[in-house]
């Protein structure tokens, strides 16, 4: 890998392409430490350190690099994105002209692109007021004794809007940029910047806790164990052969060729694990709201919102593999996938085409999730249970969401270096 990267950055079109994704990044983490106009930066940093723990907000604070709490124009990170693609893709399955748009090729995946767009300004708006109203109401900094918005009034509130949804359009084109002049997907680039950079101050938080160097190894050793796991699974596929009959046009003869459908064990990839994350916590989002001492409140702040309870722990689990199964029967369907085969003249040995092809790929989808989605709660949960074990704390940014995030967009963008590399290195292929 390291000997990828040098032969990366000693290719000028591959060095300036990296460079370019560097400075992008660079300029998405300084816009995570301006502060919105009408925010009192030293009372933010006050009411960080007074502040008791709160995880009602942590996926949007950790998908932001920790720019939430720091109310900066980049407060709501990529997350009012993520959110539109996924309504966007659900959209597919109940609008039939979304799925009409995505069948058209480039011209439909544009106008559905646009669409998100639309959606995440939006969201963007909604989000903002949200982020703003609950740090007034004293909900984002619970036991703050100062003020982190001063002025109160309406232009200031306006003002502060439209500055955090500006945010949200810029890292939304610093995104697409990295995408089209940088290396690999930007915006997964972006959400991976926002984890990292929560590392450090997380791994230095616990050594210097009351575990010290020890908890410290122990932790790292955790990390490492599950860091291998997530690569170990997200490599994995079952390959369904597939063979092409020979066609004849004119004097040439076309297809015989064999190839393989990857079906990967983890089709859903993170999204299980951020759904069940975001309904796990709009119990407790609304019981923040309101007279705290009403017993069903204290309930669910004690076995729903707590993510050490043991009833918040099941429900985790079985949203996880609810949402794997869900999100992989809305990415892959096998109708589709056996009509193309059917077009082409493809088909799967000791299958016969068309419905019992879509069938058996139903089959083996509904076979391989089930582990795949038993892998996703365990890497959910390890890290989880392990630093409650510790006693570490449960808010630090090593949850299932994040680890499988980090591996996965890093495994994606060496796979892309390579290949560029391969088309500009031959001496691999003629050693």
């Amino acid at each position: 890998m390291l000997s990828a990267f040098v032969r990366a950055f000693r290719t000028p079109d591959l060095r300036r392409k990296l460079l370019f994704t560097i400075g992008i990044m660079v300029v998405f983490r300084i816009g995570s430490f301006l502060p919105t106009p009408g925010v009192s930066y030293p009372n933010v940093q006050v009411c960080i350190d007074q502040s008791q723990s709160n995880s009602l907000l942590g996926l949007v604070n950790l998908f932001s690099g920790g720019a939430l709490l720091q109310l900066s124009v980049f407060a709501l990170g990529i997350m009012p994105y993520i959110t539109a693609s996924i309504i966007i893709q659900l959209l597919r399955v109940v609008i039939p002209k979304f799925e009409a748009l995505h069948k058209e090729g480039q011209s439909g995946t544009a106008k559905l692109t646009q669409y998100t767009r639309y959606l995440t300004i939006g969201l963007a708006v909604l989000q903002s007021t949200t982020v703003i109203i609950t740090a007034r109401n004293g909900q984002l900094f619970q036991g703050c004794t100062v003020d982190v918005i001063p002025d109160g009034g309406i232009v200031t509130t306006l003002i502060m809007i439209v500055t955090m949804t500006a945010g949200t359009g810029l890292i939304m084109w610093l995104g697409e940029l990295i995408t089209e002049r940088g290396v690999g997907n930007g915006m997964s680039l972006l959400i991976f910047t926002s984890i990292a950079a929560s590392f450090p101050g997380a791994m230095w938080s616990i050594a210097g806790g009351s575990g010290g160097i020890g908890a410290f190894l122990v932790v790292m050793a955790i990390i490492v164990l599950v860091i291998a796991l997530v690569v170990f699974v997200e490599q994995s596929q079952r390959r369904i052969p597939v063979q092409y009959a020979k066609r004849m046009v004119g004097r040439r003869t076309y297809g015989g060729s064999s190839t393989y459908i990857p079906i990967k064990i983890n089709m859903a990839g993170v999204i299980p694990v951020i759904f069940a994350s975001s309904l796990l916590q709009v119990p407790a989002l609304l019981a923040g709201f309101g007279d705290q001492t009403a017993d069903w409140k204290q309930w669910v702040a004690v076995n729903v919102a707590d993510p050490g309870a043991p009833l918040h722990i099941a429900i985790y689990v079985v949203l996880i593999i609810f949402f794997c199964y869900f999100y992989t029967a809305i990415t892959f369907n096998p109708d589709e996938v056996a009509d193309n085969m059917k077009r082409y003249g493809g088909f799967i040995p000791g299958i016969r085409a068309g419905r019992p092809t879509a069938e058996y790929l139903d089959y083996v989808i509904t076979r391989i999730t089930a582990p795949g989605s038993i892998y996703l709660a365990l890497v959910a949960l390890i890290p989880t249970i392990a630093f409650i074990v510790l006693g570490v704390g449960t808010n630090i940014p090593f949850g299932g969401s994040s680890i499988l995030i980090v591996v996965g967009v890093g495994l994606e963008t060496v796979k892309q270096i390579q290949s560029q590399l391969e088309q500009r290195h031959y001496e691999g292929f003629l050693r």
